[in-house]
């Protein structure tokens, strides 16, 4: 019996299951013999036993998630390609900088079929190349890389449409290559169910907010930060939420600094957590004061279960947002921007409960796990195998 096989190669194990499982699961169910390439798969043995418990193969090579060594890069490039020559999969997906890069490319060098690319974000690589019209030096670099994987590719997927003109400004994505926009990576709304809000001694919901995102700058953490200091000021009784880690990231914050924060009682830190529901059953608005998205998945977990939104008006953060409807967009930077917003839900408690029933509404029309695997199943082109 012959068997179709996919391969999707990704730069962190943990967040296959969380981003992609949904997607694996229904292509697998079509028929498909799901592969998996990821570094460092014995720091990961919950998750490696459970992908593996789903008949899935895992397959490990060298990865640096950051850094910028051409050696470790060809590493595993050549790594990669190995694999990809003993399972030779009929199409394979690629996501985050690496697996985009040098998966593509060894799927190019392997021959492997069809080649699809996941665009989920662009990361600091790309930090205000749209507003100077400047790259430095390494910029550029990355960028050239991009174009050369994003050539070998049977087609892209963006998250958001800014992602895709962008690309195209910079001349990495050309005419030739066929792309399309997708609505994130979705939620399962079974999983994210609405729960009520938080109330205070008096039965009223209480202001509460929450941001959840690795703890780098360019997702707005010190905006946040800042524009709950302004707040407590005014309403002490406002709780401020975060849930996050610090990365291995050029943009990161300091430890010393989220230790600052925390000692100073502003925002009460939950640190990584698995299954973020608890914490958004907490809080009462959902903020990501993020400088760009691709389309952010704790958002939309947000919205699935109910709660309002505050994000920026920025590439792949200002789709989750109908202004007014379910929440409120304001700029990048903006400190105060921000808290005008947050004060607006805390003075109109009402406006919590209707823009959370919308947001709800916006996640089960647009942003359903099913819906967005679907289109993406649909424009790669697979179909249900004979097993017989």
């Amino acid at each position: 019996m012959f068997t179709m096989k996919l391969l999707i190669c990704a730069n962190y194990l943990p967040h296959v299951l969380n981003f992609r499982g949904k997607l694996l699961e229904a292509i697998a169910e079509l028929g498909y013999e799901v592969h998996i390439v990821a570094p460092d798969l014995k720091s990961h043995t919950k998750d490696y036993d459970t992908l593996s418990d789903l008949g899935y193969v895992l397959h490990e090579v060298p990865m640096q998630r950051t850094g910028t060594n051409p050696i470790a890069d060809m590493k595993m490039l050549m790594a990669t390609y190995r694999v990809l020559r003993q399972v030779q999969p009929d199409c394979m997906l690629s996501y985050t900088i690496k697996p985009i890069i040098y998966g593509t490319l060894a799927a190019w060098l392997a021959k492997v079929p069809k080649r699809f690319v996941l665009l989920s974000g662009l990361g600091y690589t790309f930090q205000e190349v749209e507003e100077t019209n400047q790259r430095s030096g390494f910029q550029k670099v990355v960028h050239g890389l991009y174009r050369q994987a994003v050539s070998k590719a049977t087609k892209v997927f963006f998250q958001n449409p800014d992602d895709k003109r962008l690309f195209e400004t910079l001349n990495i994505l050309s005419a030739a290559t066929p792309a399309v926009i997708v609505n994130g990576s979705g939620v399962d709304v079974a999983d994210f169910s609405v729960l009520p809000f938080p109330q205070d001694d008096a039965g009223e919901i209480k202001p509460s907010f929450l941001l959840i995102a690795r703890l780098l700058k360019d997702k707005g953490i010190v905006e946040y930060i800042e524009a709950a200091k302004i707040i407590k000021d005014q309403y002490p009784a406002t709780e401020f939420h975060l849930v996050g880690y610090l990365d291995e990231n050029p943009a990161a914050i300091d430890q010393a600094l989220l230790d600052d924060w925390i000692a100073s009682g502003i925002v009460n830190y939950w640190g990584k957590l698995d299954d973020v529901r608890p914490a958004i059953a907490k809080s009462s608005i959902y903020v990501l004061p993020s400088y760009r998205e691709g389309t952010s998945r704790s958002v939309l977990e947000a919205m699935a279960m109910g709660r309002p939104i505050i994000t920026t008006d920025a590439p792949g953060c200002r789709e989750t947002v109908i202004e007014g409807v379910n929440g409120y967009l304001v700029p990048v930077k903006s400190v105060g921007e921000l808290a005008e917003a947050m004060e607006k839900l805390i003075v109109n408690p009402d406006l919590i409960i209707t823009m959370g029933q919308a947001s709800r509404a916006l996640i089960e029309d647009k942003f359903d796990v099913r819906k967005v695997n679907q289109f993406m199943i649909v424009e790669m082109g697979l179909t249900k195998q004979n097993l017989i």
